[in-house]
């Protein structure tokens, strides 16, 4: 049963410029870490507490659901908000060491072996969306006369000193919008001169791994996992370590397997779709820690969460500075805005910015100036809340229709987060023949064989939601099956 003391809150002292639901916020969090907040332990009413510290209750509110969203509490219908019982005492008892050195950065190859190596990653075809297209959001849904109405006010506006461009990493105003928007949805800990804005994760993985792993290094990465790693990797000559994928995401490699650096998707693993158990987070980050290894996380599409508890971002758990956080805007707003940002621990600060100095200086500072007022007056927030609405539906539709129509032929999961899933064939399926199928009707299914560097033994499919209405995913369903039935037999 849980526990039905209310405890007498003492919170830290806040600053007079320190917004309120952010002081509260953080307060709560710190009572939770620091062990004076229990698993299970009830907390006082929002009306209490924000009488009792001069609130209101509105901004009570606020703080509670967005510790709910980090999975520090959980909200009980009629019985008030306690703290989760599924924080470990590990998670409390975490102790703080200092950061380690960066390794030193190295030259690549050669022109004429990177060449050899590198492998174009096609293009996005300029037809309309259909089913069951991934890693595309919903871009006929994007408020397009609002940004150009931000976009147009920015320009009239913009200082002539903005002109000149502005700092490696990035135009300060929005690495502070992306630093309270990071710290207040995921948890993240990053002050805004930790965070760097770039193209995205391809640009990120590409940087990393020239600064953090000598050419003929190895480093880890999901099996099954995101292509585009892969890509970056045999470009830089780097030898890839496959480590295997279970329930609850990816499994922690077993002693010390020699790798730089692992990159994972923990909150929404690629391309299966489960997240990561906050005790295999532990796990992973204190290996990380006893083996000295750079874990870059990619939380590539975590705004959109539709059933069970979030957790907090595995960066925000780090207590040793092992976790590079890496996000992308491009599946959030639209893919051709191509800005997206990572938090660095303090010892990659400095090199990441010599990095980008000497290659693309920085982003465009017209997309980041309207990327910032986008995201400070409330339109990026607004978006996203529509849109996991948006996505639940579509996901509600794929999962009805299949259940009705692939029943036996494919198992189709259904995910908690994300813009995609993943269907398990029947026996006697091959992927490779079903994508070749659906593409020739008008539709788009991709192997997961193909995010895999070791079979898995399993047939399936990966299908996308969100970039079609639920009446295209219906009748994208409808060919599917016809397919699966036809080679079946």
């Amino acid at each position: 049963m849980p526990s039905t003391a209310t405890p007498d809150l003492v919170l830290t002292p806040r600053s007079p410029d320190e917004p309120a639901y952010r002081w509260l916020c953080d307060a709560l969090r710190g009572a939770i870490l620091g062990g004076r907040l229990r698993p299970g332990v009830r907390l006082p009413a929002s009306r209490e507490l924000a009488r009792t510290y001069g609130l209101s209750r509105g901004t009570v509110v606020t703080a509670f659901e967005l510790l709910q969203a980090e999975g520090y509490l959980e909200g009980r219908v009629g019985a008030g908000t306690y703290v989760s019982r599924t924080l470990p005492d590990a998670l409390l008892q975490v102790e703080e060491r200092p950061l380690g050195k960066a390794t030193p950065a190295t030259a690549t190859p050669g022109n004429a072996a990177f060449s050899r190596r590198v492998v174009l990653i096609p293009p996005v075809e300029p037809h309309s969306p259909r089913a069951f297209r991934t890693n595309l959001p919903a871009i006929d849904l994007f408020p397009m006369k609002r940004w150009a109405r931000v976009a147009n006010r920015r320009l009239r506006q913009m200082p002539h000193a903005l002109l000149e461009g502005c700092a490696p990493l990035g135009y300060l105003p929005l690495r502070e919008a992306v630093a309270e928007y990071l710290h207040t949805s995921r948890g993240v800990e990053a002050e805004p001169e930790r965070i760097a804005i770039l193209s995205g994760v391809q640009e990120a993985l590409d940087l990393l791994t020239r600064l953090l792993v000598d050419p003929g290094g190895r480093v880890g990465l999901e099996n099954p996992g995101y292509v585009g790693a892969r890509r970056v990797f045999e470009a830089q000559h780097v030898a890839m370590v496959p480590i295997p994928v279970d329930a609850d995401g990816m499994t922690v490699p077993a002693g010390a397997p020699d790798v730089r650096m692992v990159y994972l998707t923990p909150g929404h693993q690629a391309p299966l779709g489960m997240s990561m158990s906050l005790a295999r987070r532990l796990a992973l980050l204190e290996w990380a820690r006893a083996t000295d290894t750079w874990l870059i996380e990619d939380d590539y599409d975590s705004e959109y969460r539709y059933a069970g508890r979030p957790l907090p971002a595995l960066q925000g758990l780090d207590r040793h500075g092992t976790v590079i956080y890496a996000g992308s805007f491009s599946k959030v707003l639209f893919p051709g805005l191509r800005l997206g940002y990572l938090a660095l621990p303090a010892a990659l600060v400095d090199p990441v910015a010599a990095a980008r100095s000497l290659t693309q200086r920085h982003a465009s500072i017209l997309d980041q100036t309207v990327l910032c007022d986008f995201m400070t007056e409330g339109h990026f927030s607004r978006h996203v809340r529509r849109m996991r609405g948006v996505y639940a539906e579509r996901l509600g539709a794929l999962a009805e229709a299949a259940e009705r129509m692939l029943a036996g032929r494919l198992e189709v999961v259904r995910v908690e987060a994300g813009l995609q899933t993943v269907g398990w064939l029947g026996d006697g399926l091959d992927a490779r023949a079903v994508a070749d199928a659906a593409r020739a009707a008008g539709i788009d299914v991709y192997p997961v064989s193909g995010a895999c560097l070791r079979p898995l033994g399993r047939e399936g499919l990966q299908l996308g939601f969100a970039a079609v209405s639920p009446a295209a995913l219906r009748r994208g369903v409808e060919r599917l099956s016809e397919i699966l039935n036809r080679l079946a037999g």
